[in-house]
């Protein structure tokens, strides 16, 4: 089953949701747009993907899982795509969900510590863009943090209609 029928939103309208979003959050700093592009992407993935999916790796509820998952269990530690989904699972939650995630977890360790698997990732990859990829999310890691964390009160702060609770 289709993102759109459970959702009534596909893949690719959350992307042109957050690229919209972090174009608005980023335009005094104007990353390059592959760095747009791919952060947009991670936040679409992670929108569009139940927590509840049978995929490896899942989506993450907490840094917890993300230690559990990919600290304690050293097996794929070498492999790219794991590598990546897991520094992007550090983005995400100490970025865009950071508030949710600071009073449980010390957020600037996980933060070393994404940076350091987008870096395994780039070690690990052969192709020479994506590898170029992982190694300038591994540097501006920070960065992309603190603009997902922008975004994340942006929306939350913003006027959107919101829907009146009703008693049932």
């Amino acid at each position: 089953m289709e993102t759109r029928e459970l959702l009534g939103v596909s893949h690719a309208d959350a992307f042109e949701f957050f690229l919209e979003h972090l174009k608005d959050v980023t335009e005094e700093d104007a990353p390059p747009l592959r760095e747009l592009l791919y952060n947009a992407s991670v936040l679409a993935h992670f929108a569009s993907t139940s927590a509840a999916s049978d995929d490896y790796p899942g989506c993450p509820t907490s840094l917890r899982a993300v230690f559990d998952t990919f600290v304690l269990d050293r097996s794929r530690a070498f492999d790219a795509d794991l590598m990546e989904a897991a520094a992007a699972q550090c983005l995400l939650l100490t970025g865009f969900f950071l508030d949710q995630q600071r009073l449980r977890h010390n957020v600037h360790w996980y933060a070393a510590l994404g940076s350091a698997f987008y870096e395994r990732a780039a070690q690990a990859l052969t192709d020479q863009a994506r590898a170029r990829m992982m190694r300038t999310m591994a540097r501006r890691f920070g960065f992309w943090r603190h603009q997902q964390r922008r975004l994340a009160h942006e929306l939350r702060e913003s006027q959107l209609p919101r829907v009146a609770s009703r008693p049932f």
